[in-house]
């Protein structure tokens, strides 16, 4: 079943909710989760029609049902490995978040041009040199990589990861990339966020 990518990024916020709800609590409302998100009520029912979960009336949805339910929908049982290309303070911020695992991605290594960082350990995670890369890429089944490097360099950098075999890439860099159709790029427009936030804090006085 195809779902929305506006749809997948609400469902693993209502996720988050659940993780962190009181264990003593067996159901939650549609209200409750609209309430937190400030989003409207309708929203999240329609969202969770998407899986294979119903809730009660007047009672709410079983919490630990519906979160099994977006675990199986979004596919958290299925392990993906990546690289961190770029092993700066973004990269180096990223591979110390643990809780990736928890969504099935698994950060193999990373990847750098700074011989102070190069074989050094980041969160045990081991730091290669960047010239090494496309040999790694193709001797592994790594098919992800998550894009951290300076601007200037992002563009040569995914040129020769395409080319090596990487098929899926998470870019942080402010710089749309060029690559072929057959690669997917999801870019992580820091800044477009930022903007959205402070034009509506604007907007909102």
């Amino acid at each position: 079943m195809d779902i929305p990518e506006k749809v997948i990024d609400r469902l693993s916020l209502y996720h988050f909710i659940l993780e962190d709800f009181d264990s003593d609590e067996k159901y939650i409302s549609s209200s409750k989760i609209a309430e937190l998100l400030r989003i409207d009520n309708s929203q999240v029912r329609k969202d969770i029609k998407y899986l294979d979960n119903s809730g009660k009336c007047r009672v709410g949805y079983d919490i630990k049902h519906l979160k099994q339910a977006i675990e199986k929908c979004l596919g958290f049982e299925h392990k993906r490995e990546a690289y961190i290309i770029g092993a700066g303070n973004l990269g180096s911020a990223l591979v110390k978040y643990d809780s990736f695992t928890n969504y099935g991605l698994n950060i193999v290594a990373m990847f750098d041009n700074d011989s102070k960082k190069i074989g050094q350990n980041i969160n045990g995670k081991p730091v290669y040199d960047i010239a090494s890369i496309n040999e790694m890429i193709k001797k592994s089944e790594v098919e992800i990589a998550i894009l951290t490097v300076p601007k200037k360099y992002a563009k040569g950098i995914a040129k020769i990861i395409s080319e090596a075999g990487i098929k899926y890439i998470w870019n942080f860099t402010p710089c749309i990339l060029d690559v072929p159709k057959e690669i997917q790029v999801w870019n992580e427009n820091l800044i477009g966020s930022f903007l959205q936030f402070t034009n509506k804090e604007d907007e909102d006085k």
